[in-house]
């Protein structure tokens, strides 16, 4: 690394440990509300904003500006708050209390029988407790990791992540984005194969997808990872969403299972799938629009 970087880094660095530093002296509540305020502060002048107003004018084009504004503001306050239950897991994970599972009997039920099984969710609400559901089920999930291009605050949120993941993470690229796909997918498939659950947020755009499905009215690309796994090695799939309640650190989980059509024609039965996990997501952004981060497509059509 340059000289220039390496102080950049640890600088970087240094802000996220004095943040931690604060908020592990407040409650857990009250450093989500300190998070959400400064998030809500900042993220507005980022030109991260720019891009959450532009996909929200693709996706709602009959909404107004002011309310494409509001959504926009609201998605920083929830962002914010994710950052800081991040950093306080190993609190957050004290008190299953904080989360509530919907009609979770039949998945209490399901992830327990043996064979492969893939959890896939969007940046919605606090997406990183999907996995803490799925444990409290029963399940003991691994989780698909892409690392931060800052490698010290990778090793600092990757400890705190790991509360979340009893069967570990398996790497998808490195911090540069150079780590081979292909050696992920190998990973992937051998710990499915095993009779693993895996767990990963699927709505990134995926520029090698070979693909478009609709999405908010677009044609958008997604990864076929589950659908093809599923596929593949006869994995049942899990669309899940970890909604925020109201403004606190309070949390409700909801499953649905994603049915895999496993005709002769492979190809069509991968995309209708991915299609039908892009529309889920769709579906439930709609609910709850201010929960999701517009900003981490960089087009809602691509």
């Amino acid at each position: 690394m340059s000289k220039v970087r390496d102080i950049r880094f640890a600088l970087e660095y240094a802000a996220l440990r004095t943040l931690a530093a604060i908020f592990r002296r407040l409650t857990v509540d009250q450093a989500s509300a300190l998070s959400a305020a400064i998030c809500g502060a900042v993220g507005p002048w980022t030109k991260l904003h720019r891009r959450a107003l532009d996909n929200l004018a693709a996706a709602f084009p009959d909404v107004d500006e002011a309310e494409r504004r509001r959504i926009a503001h609201a998605m920083w306050r929830n962002t914010g708050r994710v950052i800081a239950e991040t950093l306080l897991l190993d609190r957050l994970l004290e008190d299953p209390t904080r989360i509530e599972l919907i009609d979770s009997a039949y998945f209490e039920k399901s992830i327990r029988i043996p064979g492969p099984q893939i959890g896939i969710t969007p940046h919605l609400g606090n997406w990183e407790l999907v996995a803490w559901a799925a444990e409290l089920c029963g399940g003991k999930p691994a989780g698909v990791y892409r690392p931060f291009r800052n490698p010290h605050i990778d090793r600092y949120v990757h400890a705190h992540r790991r509360h979340l993941y009893p069967a570990g993470f398996l790497l998808k690229g490195n911090s540069e984005g150079t780590r081979s796909l292909g050696a992920a997918t190998r990973n992937a498939i051998d710990f499915l194969r095993k009779g693993g659950l895996l767990g990963f947020v699927a709505d990134q755009v995926a520029d090698s997808a070979p693909f478009t499905v609709p999405f908010f009215g677009h044609e958008a690309t997604f990864t076929p990872a589950p659908a093809l796994f599923a596929r593949r090695l006869g994995a049942r799939i899990w669309i899940v969403r970890c909604l925020r309640v109201e403004n606190s650190s309070r949390f409700r989980v909801e499953y649905r299972e994603l049915e895999v059509s496993r005709t002769d024609m492979v190809e069509a039965d991968i995309k209708a799938a991915t299609a039908a996990m892009a529309a889920q997501f769709e579906e439930w952004i709609r609910q709850s629009p201010e929960q999701w981060m517009w900003w981490q497509r960089r087009s809602i059509g691509k």
